[in-house]
Parts: structure tokens; C-alpha cells; sequence
């Protein structure tokens, strides 16, 4: 069986290495491309240490992640699709197959939706919007209802309402699930998109924890998410080819949103919510390194750390960006490694 998985990888690889060359000359023509203005913070404060890290990437072309999502789709259906055909059972831990489908789908979908409004925003309506496309609070805002509503099919239609954390047992949250997981959504969707911002940072990552988690989906018998991680990884390392320094293409929020929530909920209904943080470890460092530095410019009046997220910080310091991305790479590594021993934990 574990063949079949492989094969999907391929499959999605090949697919999105040969329609990415074309698809990136298509974005060129529809200037979907990353423009340049002195930005702000969702203070409305210049952010004159980005501008300078970031001006270099002027006119490349935004938009990886429309690609990747309609590619990922396409290999996954096809694939649910082939066994349902050749009437091979489709293995799972939930009750309903219908439902663990289609609430990864939802979440892959309607972030992606929400991310591409956010780049065509971004791209077409700078001097109106500002940075953010959407205002930040507004979009915050859509996020987090997208975020209960998964989180409410989480609970009502797979039943998940438990949390394992080694050697302290089960903890059943009861309605309080639904609150605790839309959260981890949330962050995760705008982790992966504050990681967005190195020529193949977050691609690279999340390319590693994913693996991760195919181990674990493999060593569950999950067949819908080891056949959606599977087409999510070919694609993903398609796209790394062209994303790596300097890159070609970027993800943009179409791809960040969406990645870093169902990233999310791959792990919830995995059952890793404990796991779910340490595989995902380098997200987390870029995500609390942001937040920290909003909160001492909200309530304390100045700035934690000289500049964030964290490998912003880094490139301050004088790290060439691919010094940057190679070093997290290695950490993301260790930190799947030590997930996968966290989650195999009896």
C-alpha cells in the first residue's frame, strides 16, 4: 500500500513541475506580482528594517499557492476517486470518511479563498487597503469564524473532543474543544504566513513536518490524510525547486493561510494536538517572536526586540538569507524528529 501513497507524491510532482514554468509566465502576464511601498505595522507604524530586507523582491511573481491548492485537490480527488473505482476499502479512524474529507477540504478551500482575496488585494488596491490587504482586524476576524466553523465539524462530526499528552494521560475538554481548536487553526494559518517571508522558508518546513506526519497517518492506517498529505508533498517540493533563493515564485496567503490551517488539522485529527507544536516548532518561534513584539508595542510602549519575527531578527543580525532558511531547515528537522518521539509516546 505504502506504494500507492508514493506514487501520489510523484504524481502530484510531476504535474506541478511542469505546469509551474507556465503558470509563473501566466502571473507575469497578470502581474501578479509582489509590488514594493514603505510598509507599516498593524499600528500604522513604518517598518523601515523589512523594507530594506524585502525591496530586493520586487516584481516577483505572487501566487504559488493558487497552483499548489488546485494541483493538491486534483491528485487527492483523483486518488479517492481511483480507490472508490477499483472498490478498495478506504481505512480510517473516524466513523465517516465523508466527513474527514471534506473537512480537510473546507479548510484548504475557504483559507485559500480568504488568501487569495488578501494578495489580489494586496497586489491591486496597495494605496486603499495598506499592506495587510484586508485590515488586519477584519481579516483576524474571518479567520477565526472560518476557524470555529472547522472546529465545529472537528467536534460535532468526527467526535474529537480529547487531548493526549504523554505521561499525563487523556483529557477530555468537552465543548471547550471546539474553543482550544480553532485556536491552534488560527495560529498556525498566520504562523505559516509570518514564516512566509524568506525565499523557501516556509515552504521548506512545512515540507519536513508534513513527512512527519505521514509517518504517523501511515503508522495510524488513515488513508484520506496519507493520500492528502502525499499530493500536498509532491506539489510542495515542485515548488521548492523555484521558491528556494532566489526564488522565482512566492506562496503568498493564497498558499500560507491554507497550508499553515490545514497543517493544523492534519494534527488534530491525527490525533497529535501535543506533537502538534514541536513538529511545527520553527512556526511557533516565528508566530510567538510577532506576538511578543505586538504586545510591548501595544501595552508597554516599545519594542522587545530589536526587529521581528525571529528570522527577520536574524538577517538584523547579519545572516545571509539562505544562511537563514538552511539553519531553520536543520531545526525544523530536529524538531520533527522529536515530535515523532512525542507522538509514538505510550
Amino acid at each position: 500500500m505504502t506504494s500507492v501513497y508514493l506514487f501520489a507524491v510523484i504524481a502530484s510532482f510531476i504535474l506541478n513541475f511542469f505546469l509551474i514554468v507556465p503558470f509563473i509566465d501566466l502571473l507575469y502576464k497578470k502581474k501578479l506580482q509582489r509590488a514594493f511601498q514603505k510598509t507599516k505595522d498593524v499600528f500604522n507604524k513604518p517598518t523601515p528594517i523589512f523594507d530594506r530586507f524585502n525591496k530586493e523582491k520586487k516584481g516577483t511573481p505572487v501566487g504559488g499557492g493558487i497552483l499548489l491548492s488546485l494541483t493538491t485537490i486534483f491528485v487527492f480527488v483523483s486518488f479517492i476517486l481511483m480507490y472508490w473505482f477499483l472498490r478498495k476499502k478506504i481505512l480510517t479512524n473516524y466513523p465517516s470518511i465523508a466527513s474527514e474529507i471534506k473537512i480537510v477540504l473546507f479548510t484548504f478551500i475557504s483559507f485559500s479563498l480568504l488568501g487569495l482575496f488578501d494578495d489580489l488585494n494586496k497586489i491591486f488596491f496597495w494605496k486603499k487597503n495598506g499592506f495587510f490587504g484586508l485590515r488586519f482586524r477584519h481579516k483576524a476576524i474571518i479567520e477565526a469564524g472560518l476557524s470555529l466553523i472547522i472546529s465545529y465539524f472537528l467536534f460535532n462530526d468526527l467526535k474529537i473532543q480529547i487531548i493526549n499528552i504523554p505521561y499525563f494521560g487523556v483529557f477530555n475538554l468537552g465543548y471547550f474543544y471546539m474553543v482550544f481548536s480553532a485556536f491552534v487553526i488560527f495560529a498556525f494559518a498566520n504562523a505559516v504566513n509570518i514564516a512566509d517571508g524568506l525565499d523557501g522558508l516556509a515552504s521548506g518546513v512545512l515540507t519536513f513536518s508534513l513527512i512527519g506526519f505521514w509517518v504517523i497517518s501511515r503508522s495510524i492506517l488513515d488513508v484520506p490524510i496519507s493520500l492528502f498529505i502525499a499530493a500536498w508533498l509532491g506539489g510542495l517540493l515542485a515548488f521548492l525547486y523555484f521558491n528556494i533563493y532566489p526564488a522565482r515564485i512566492f506562496l503568498g496567503d493564497t498558499g500560507s493561510l491554507a497550508f499553515g490551517a490545514t497543517f493544523a488539522v492534519i494534527g488534530l485529527i491525527l490525533g497529535k494536538a501535543f506533537a502538534l507544536p514541536i513538529m511545527g516548532g520553527v512556526f511557533i518561534i516565528e508566530i510567538v517572536s510577532s506576538a511578543i513584539q505586538l504586545f510591548g508595542k501595544k501595552y508597554l510602549k516599545k519594542k522587545i526586540f530589536p526587529v521581528a519575527p525571529f528570522h527577520l531578527y536574524l538577517q538584523n543580525r547579519g545572516w545571509e538569507e539562505p544562511k537563514v532558511v538552511m539553519r531553520l531547515w536543520l531545526a525544523s528537522i530536529i524538531f520533527v524528529i522529536f515530535g515523532l518521539m512525542i507522538a509514538f509516546m505510550k
